[in-house]
């Protein structure tokens, strides 16, 4: 898989602490959702073992990025239903 590159403003930026050692600069971000609106990450985390919702975040996108970096390959997904037809399965990537 290739990976996304970044514009140079959004990158993290290394910083020097008092040891000298080089750190990177986490990001945190927080989300406000009221309560029906978690069943979806929870239904994730417990599916996928996660150990946090941190954990279910920063997992999701990497089948977007695969889906992406397929389509942009040239290649087509199909799905079959139960009698065996498979037809062209549409993304809005």
């Amino acid at each position: 898989m290739t990976a996304l590159t970044l514009p140079p403003s959004a990158a993290t930026t290394p910083r020097q602490p008092a040891n000298g050692k080089t750190r990177l600069v986490n990001n945190r971000v927080q989300f406000e959702r009221p309560p029906r609106s978690m069943e979806r990450p929870n239904t994730l985390k417990r599916k996928t073992e996660a150990s946090s919702y941190a954990e279910v975040v920063n997992n999701a996108p990497h089948p977007h990025e695969a889906l992406i970096e397929d389509i942009e390959g040239g290649k087509q997904f199909a799905v079959r239903d139960a009698a065996g037809t498979v037809s062209p399965y549409r993304l809005f990537l």
